[in-house]
């Protein structure tokens, strides 16, 4: 199972025919329009099941499959919490919980971004014990952004998912720590010189022992699209 993220900073239809190259089973683009703006042109490979979160049609999430796996959104999906919506993933190899997430609520006193995710950690907390979980997207986070004394930042983020089991594919994989990553996602901007990493995969122990690769896309390659590079996370 291939899954991918990536921030496509709007029009999707434009765009997606150099994401869909990589051939997902599963595709998260944060900044996704709405579907009814998804025209895409005929030779484009068309997904067998979209699921889209959003105020402005124009910037939205989107999640798609682009093989057999079916979604069905969680009974317990809480629209106040923007924008990380809870997923079962039926129809592959084994049945996981996916979080697509991109962290953004602007409305939010409490805070914008990680914020979200750190609400979600709790109101979430029996799905995230009890099933084997994939948190994927942009969490417009990283521990070079911690602030001192808050509860909700980064890394408290990332502990409360390893307490759960629950780890970066990427930190596994390139055996990285966390705030010292040496493969950029974002670039802001689109400068070179602006590099940062915020979007992840998480994943359930279970399924990071079927972990086969990480790829994060190149500056050089992606530029041209959106500041955002892809992450690309291949299970066996």
């Amino acid at each position: 199972m291939k899954i991918i993220s990536w921030n496509c900073n709007m029009a999707f239809r434009k765009k997606a025919e150099y994401i869909l190259r990589h051939n997902p089973d599963i595709l998260i683009v944060p900044e996704c329009e709405h579907p009814e703006k998804l025209k895409f042109p005929d030779q484009t490979l068309k997904p067998t099941a979209t699921l889209w979160f959003g105020e402005n049609k124009n910037k939205g999430l989107g999640i798609f499959s682009f093989s057999n796996h079916k979604f069905k959104v969680l009974k317990n999906h809480n629209p106040e919490l923007k924008q990380i919506i809870p997923i079962k993933v039926t129809g592959g190899k084994f049945d996981f919980i996916l979080f697509a997430i991109w962290a953004n609520n602007p409305n939010d006193p409490d805070g914008t971004y990680v914020e979200q995710i750190w609400k979600a950690l709790a109101y979430y907390e029996k799905t995230l014990s009890k099933s084997p979980v994939i948190l994927m997207g942009d969490f417009n986070s990283n521990t070079i952004w911690d602030r001192p004394r808050r509860s909700g930042n980064h890394s408290a983020v990332v502990k409360v998912l390893e307490e759960r089991k629950i780890i970066s594919t990427y930190h596994s994989h390139f055996k990285q720590i966390q705030g010292k990553e040496i493969h950029p996602t974002l670039y802001m901007y689109r400068h070179k010189n602006k590099p940062y990493h915020i979007d992840y995969c998480f994943a359930s122990k279970k399924i990071v022992s079927t972990l086969q690769s990480v790829e994060i896309g190149e500056y050089e390659k992606w530029c041209e699209y959106s500041d955002h590079v892809p992450v690309i996370v291949t299970f066996k």
